[in-house]
């Protein structure tokens, strides 16, 4: 009842703002999806004689998810001499003085294949519009507005077609606005880092980072997000001055753009229950554009472990250990070139003692184990026109970027570019530190993951951890460097264990602050030893942000369970429908277990289950639990 009288309040509100300030009627335009539930709904408004403005709204099954909000840019264009001729305004907002010319429309229904991924096929449906302008004062220059409507996601993005006369545009401000219903509450972190709090919208402490999930009063889940975000500057959230509710753009700096040039995507996924979100964050990657690669063969997920202590006999330690558990990669991490942090240091020079690369690599081959090497922001910008191919030629299979500087335009385009290098190059990436992707490892397969997340580097809380799928992983796939060992961890083992299923990352970095010499061959390790790296098919089973989350994969025929719990214990049911009916499976069950005999008090039993079996299973506090499922 609520819900409906919040509903009937808003609609009268809306009639109010109508009469007030009129609907230019022939600009009106409705967008459906193709399932027929969401709705994208837009319009200019006459605010003065001489001023119109742009807005949007979003409803799910007739239920208001964004309220009328306004789209807009700033430009300022007194850099280019012809926009200085044509005497343009340099602080007018640019999205006010538009002339509506006309719109076009289209459908897509396609499925693709990733190189690797979370599904084997994405299908790619959605139905489209757009809407053409011009400036009222000077037609020469244009804007369209973009828009694709997923049956689980609102897309939209500003597009400036090619002009000869007026190519340049310097966006200073983005002011897209998202009005959301009284009592919408967002998971907010301030850097890509950073950990979670579920806060209203109201005084935030800062900018929030994207993905930004929220949770509205009724439950369902909606997350803004950034797609396609290759040639611009980043854009987080916040709160727009004097509009209650109301979530704003903010770029990170002025974008100078060249047309025919698109801003990222700004994308509004909606899903009934937060299980549904994790499992619609395809959108992403299907706003990208597809692989600019065409040889990829040689990129391969894997699992990865770091040589804590870099000499030759460790290196070789951990290459043995890595053959011995099923893992495809070792990474030699900070300071094997020397100081990372200095422009002195050169990238394709050992700088430690007793640490002989090319013996390293060569055993590495003969085990069938890759290197990795970590290379510094200094280096890359230094060495990368010739870095990467000295890296091919040595042998080494993918380079860590770090501390990368993210959020301008200029380090925008820069590390896209380097994406390219290292892909002519043959060379998988890893970025490392506050860089978050927006699907471009759709365009860049090569780009394996990246950090982005507050991860075992800082031993966040077990309830942390149940955050994370519902909103940094809807941004794409991340190296959260899970540990085993280290006494830090503030989780149970058996938690650490179900990461593995939980957390998609095609480069698996697994026993981080670990050593081959603090592992007694615990039987458990059966399940990283047989996971792999990249799925045939995902799926979110249950859970919600802050409490817990049962993720389920599958590689072929089998098929890898995990669950993650938060600081509260408790009993959930395991439901295994997404098995194939009439077949028989074992399931080999890792959870905790204090009778175990074990230090990591991890215990193991098995079941005989099918599509139709049901089990009850008791969480400890920061606990969890890995299955592994092959058919009988």
């Amino acid at each position: 009842m609520k819900t409906i009288i919040l509903a009937i309040t808003i609609l009268a509100l809306q009639t109010v703002k109508v009469k007030a300030q009129p609907v230019i009627e022939n600009t009106r335009q409705q967008l459906v999806s193709p399932d027929k539930q969401l709705v994208f709904s837009f319009y200019q408004k006459k605010l003065t004689d001489s001023t119109k403005a742009m807005y949007y709204s979003v409803a799910y099954k007739n239920t208001p998810i964004v309220l009328e909000s306004a789209l807009d840019l700033q430009l300022d264009n007194l850099l280019s001499e012809q926009a200085m001729a044509l005497k343009i305004d340099r602080h007018a907002k640019w999205c006010e003085n538009l002339e509506f010319t006309g719109v076009s429309h289209f459908s897509k229904d396609t499925t693709w294949q990733p190189v690797y991924g979370e599904n084997k096929n994405i299908r790619d449906h959605y139905n489209a519009l757009i809407v053409h302008f011009v400036k009222e004062d000077n037609p020469i220059y244009k804007i369209d507005i973009e828009v694709k409507v997923f049956n689980e996601a609102v897309a939209f993005r500003y597009f400036f077609p090619e002009n000869e006369k007026g190519t340049y545009y310097r966006v200073t401000a983005e002011n897209t606005e998202f009005a959301m219903p009284q009592n919408t509450k967002a998971w907010f972190t301030g850097w890509a880092q950073g950990a979670y709090q579920l806060l209203p919208l109201q005084q935030w402490p800062q900018q929030a980072e994207r993905p930004l999930t929220m949770e509205l009063q009724n439950g369902w889940q909606v997350c803004l997000a950034e797609a396609a975000m290759i040639d611009y500057a980043r854009t987080k959230f916040t709160l727009a001055a004097g509009k209650p509710n109301t979530i704003q753009t903010a770029i990170y700096t002025p974008a100078d753009l060249i047309s025919p040039i698109a801003t990222p995507w700004r994308v509004i996924m909606v899903a009934e229950k937060a299980a549904d979100l994790v499992n619609n964050n395809f959108v992403l990657l299907n706003l990208n554009a597809p692989p600019a690669i065409k040889n990829t063969g040689w990129i391969k997920p894997g699992k990865i472990i770091r040589v804590m202590t870099q000499t030759t006999k460790d290196a070789f330690e951990n290459i043995d250990f890595a053959a011995k558990h099923n893992m495809q990669y070792i990474l030699f991490d900070w300071k094997w070139y020397g100081n990372a942090f200095s422009f002195d240091a050169d990238a394709t020079k050992v700088a430690i003692p007793d640490f002989d690369l090319p013996a390293i690599i060569k055993y590495g081959n003969e085990k069938g184990i890759g290197v990795w090497l970590y290379v510094n922001l200094q280096a890359l910008y230094a060495q990368s026109d010739s870095l990467f191919a000295v890296y091919k030629n040595w042998g080494v299979k993918g380079v860590k970027f770090g501390f990368v500087i993210p959020g301008s335009h200029r380090w925008t385009t820069w590390i896209q570019n380097e994406f390219k290098l290292a892909a002519q190059n043959e060379i998988m990436v890893n970025v490392h530190d506050d860089w978050r992707p927006t699907g471009e490892q759709r365009t860049w397969p090569n780009l394996m993951t990246a950090e982005g997340i507050r991860g075992n580097e800082e031993m966040p809380s077990a309830t942390h951890n149940t955050i994370l799928p519902f909103t940094r992983f809807i941004a794409g796939a991340a190296d959260y460097t899970i540990c085993y060992y280290d006494k830090r961890i503030k989780t149970t083992h058996a938690h650490q264990l179900a990461m593995a299923a939980v957390y998609y990352s095609p480069i698996q970095t697994l026993f981080w602050y670990d050593k081959p010499a603090m592992s007694e061959n615990e039987p458990e390790l059966a399940f990283w030893d047989n996971i792999p790296a990249s799925w045939d098919e995902s799926k979110a089973l249950q859970g919600s942000p802050g409490a817990y989350i049962t993720m389920a994969r599958r590689s072929g025929s089998n098929w890898f369970v995990g669950t993650l719990n938060n600081d509260t214990a408790r009993t959930i049911q395991l439901s295994f429908g997404f098995l194939q009916p009439g077949k028989k499976y074992t399931a080999t069950c890792f959870e905790d277990d204090e009778n175990a005999p074990t230090k990591t008090k991890v215990g193991i039993r098995k079941w005989t289950i099918d599509s139709r079996s049901k089990k009850d299973v008791l969480l400890k506090a920061a606990g969890g639990q890995a299955i592994w499922i092959t058919p009988q």
